[in-house]
């Protein structure tokens, strides 16, 4: 055998080639048995659709590609972009003559990052005769996925999950590499968050965005190089991809593709508890996936006419996907509303009862329910993950003077909050409107404190809540290095420095809740008091919701 064929086979696959004057490729397993015919044209083959059978960190797919080129060229740009994308055990090609004999023989195969050179991701050999090659494709295969399976297991950090997911995570937009940067970094946050361990980052500033190819093919070509390294089997997008760009991209990479909305929501599904958190979740996914059906497979086009439940017989498979998701939207909206009135009614309960309410916003992380539970002494569930907190607690808390108000504990803000999760968790985020304060809590030892506090103040205000009274807080000042403290203390007086982990500075932030909640000595109640306006309101957006 030369090659992985026989002499015989190499001068009839010429022939053959020459005579119809079109490329022919083999498809060959690793026992060297033909699993595909490819016939293209003159110039090029285009590969169908492989078997995803041994697809997966650390292994090759198991097959290579041998095709016929009708010119003296050796392997393409694009004979190697097939060996990328598609993860080939090696691509190789055999020139044909101008009289159909085999002339020359050329082979490529992947390399592991250990073994590449100058960041290189392939092997190309030399072109050599093509009855003096000599090379078992099945050994080489083999000993490179063992190389690739070493580099997996020594790649796992120190108290990372080896079983965790790996992803690249990817960052292209308009924004300079600064804001870039900081924004993977938060994304690489998230996806701890979710049990995704991060293998490389990728950055691409661009002077606009295509409404379709968010990357160019060598772009593509590089973040696939990148994954490879890595054997990351996701991609992360920071931001939110449109259908149209999901679609490109599942037409040149197997690997799964994500977008931040989407890590989001696998983030908020995970910490969801109560009935009501896991209906807003499912509410935000579903408004998420709805204009993303169509184009994620042929099938979707399929009639479905006949299928119990259908509303017609000519309704396609697509149609019937799309109304179903509508009907249960529309279903939990409704649920929703009712655990709306509800809270609404706990809130009037409260305040019929004279207790004020102080609520607890802030970015995600921020360290709200540590304070909760350092001022109420509760142990409402604190983690350093992002969203940790999806649904809302309220405990008492009692000031000296046989005062007491409701401290109530809120989901964390991000920037950029997918439009879908400001919608589906409206029902939480009531609790703000009825409450007669906000205590803004801030991570003072994070880097981005600042672009944290505008976030939390954006989202505020497309709130219609940017006027409530504010009280701001400053956690973690323990963490917070020396030669920082005066500025952030000159640049906001007004602020409370604590540290709710440690105890730091909490009876100064007793002594200014008190004040700014009974500054005269009595608690004026806010008029919020308003259900005929709420109902009116509620009826007002179902009936929005139904023409979407």
């Amino acid at each position: 055998m030369h090659g992985g064929y026989s002499i015989e086979q190499a001068r009839e696959l010429s022939a053959l080639s020459r005579l119809v004057s079109r490329q022919i490729g083999l498809v060959l397993d690793r026992h060297g048995r033909v699993a595909m015919v490819i016939v293209g044209d003159s110039s090029s083959i285009l590969i169908p659709e492989l078997p995803h059978a041994r697809t997966g960190a650390g292994r090759l797919r198991g097959l290579r590609l041998l095709h016929t080129h009708l010119s003296s060229e050796g392997l393409s740009h694009e004979d190697l972009m097939d060996l990328l994308f598609l993860r080939l055990d090696s691509a190789s090609v055999l020139t044909v003559d101008e009289w159909g004999m085999p002339a020359k023989f050329q082979s490529a195969h992947l390399l592991p990052p250990a073994g590449s050179l100058k960041g290189a991701s392939y092997e190309v050999g030399p072109e050599l005769p093509w009855d003096k090659v000599d090379t078992d494709f099945t050994e080489q295969a083999e000993a490179l996925e063992e190389e690739l399976g070493r580099v997996l297991g020594d790649g796992v950090a120190a108290g990372e999950n080896a079983d965790a997911e790996r992803a690249v995570l990817v960052s292209v937009s308009l924004d300079p590499r600064g804001i870039q940067e900081r924004n993977l970094g938060e994304l690489a946050e998230l996806a701890r968050t979710a049990g995704i361990a991060v293998t490389g980052t990728m950055i691409q500033r661009v002077p606009a965005m295509h409404p379709r190819h968010i990357l160019g093919k060598s772009k593509l070509a590089e973040l696939e190089v990148l994954a490879l390294q890595g054997q990351a089997s996701l991609i992360i997008f920071d931001g939110e991809l449109s259908p149209a760009q999901l679609a490109s991209l599942s037409e040149v990479t197997e690997r799964r593709v994500k977008d931040r909305t989407q890590l989001i929501l696998d983030i908020f599904a995970r910490h969801a508890g109560s009935k009501a958190g896991k209906l807003q979740v499912e509410m935000a996914r579903l408004q998420y996936e709805l204009p993303r059906l169509s184009g994620r497979n042929h099938s979707m086009d399929r009639l479905a006419g006949g299928i119990f439940g259908n509303k017609g017989r000519g309704e396609t498979k697509l149609e019937l996907d799309r109304r179903r998701l509508r009907e249960r939207i529309a279903r939990i909206k409704e649920e929703l509303n009712i655990l709306r009135r509800r809270r609404f009614h706990a809130r009037e309960h409260r305040a019929r009862q004279g207790l004020p309410v102080a609520a607890l916003v802030g970015y995600t992380n921020a360290g709200k329910s540590t304070l909760l539970n350092a001022l109420t002494r509760s142990n409402v569930l604190t983690e350093d993950k992002l969203f940790a907190t999806l649904d809302p607690a309220t405990r008492r808390l009692r000031f000296p003077r046989e005062r007491e108000i409701v401290l109530a504990d809120t989901v964390g803000f991000i920037r950029n909050l997918p439009a879908e999760l400001k919608e589906a968790f409206r029902a939480t985020l009531e609790e703000l409107e009825s409450a007669d304060l906000l205590i803004h809590v801030i991570d003072a030892s994070h880097p981005e404190w600042q672009m944290q506090m505008e976030a939390v103040e954006k989202i505020l205000s497309e709130l219609e809540l940017g006027l409530l009274p504010r009280l701001t807080v400053f956690n973690k000042w323990d963490k917070v290095p020396s030669d920082s403290k005066p500025c952030l203390a000159a640049c906001h007086p007004d602020a409370v420095a604590v540290s709710a982990l440690g105890g730091l500075g909490l009876d100064n932030l007793f002594s200014a809740l008190e004040k700014a909640m009974f500054e005269d000595g009595t608690w004026r109640r806010r008029d919020s008091v308003k259900w005929q306006d709420f109902e009116r309101d509620s009826e007002q957006k179902r009936r929005n919701s139904e023409e979407f």
